[in-house]
């Protein structure tokens, strides 16, 4: 895998990699930034989210859950000073739908952040990552 980071203007940048897809990025006023792009650790909270979020997906609906709806929603925390790296992050996934077994969820959630998701793999190395889940019944 490769990647491509490419000034368009002081702290605003664009990156893509292999799938050709350019991403905005970009930093806060106060450190010389336009704001005019998600910040770099703002696209690392991303990617795990994207990462367990399809891995989750994908493996209810081999599970046969009739998932209608689904959110994830990540907490994270910081060190003080630099390198401002990340020392806790929470995942709360929310699951709609009618029926959903609460035991597939909980598998599938394992699953992803124990063997599938790539990003979780490398976090979970340095960074304390916990989860929950709630289910929603859809009427």
């Amino acid at each position: 895998m490769k990647a491509l980071i490419k000034q368009i203007d002081g702290l605003s940048l664009v990156g893509k990699s292999d799938s050709n897809h350019w991403v905005p990025l970009d930093s806060a006023k106060t450190f010389g930034g336009a704001e005019a792009g998600t910040r770099p650790m703002e696209m690392i909270l991303i990617a795990l989210g994207g990462c367990t979020a399809m891995d989750v997906l994908s493996i209810l609906k081999k599970m046969r859950e009739n998932v209608l709806d689904f959110d994830l929603s990540l907490d994270a925390e910081r060190a003080e000073g630099h390198p401002a790296v990340f020392t806790k992050i929470h995942l709360h996934y929310t699951i709609a739908g009618n029926g959903i077994n609460p035991d597939n969820v909980s598998k599938a959630i394992d699953l992803s952040m124990d063997k599938y998701c790539s990003v979780s793999a490398m976090l979970k190395k340095s960074v304390q990552v916990t989860w929950d889940f709630e289910i929603k019944k859809e009427d």
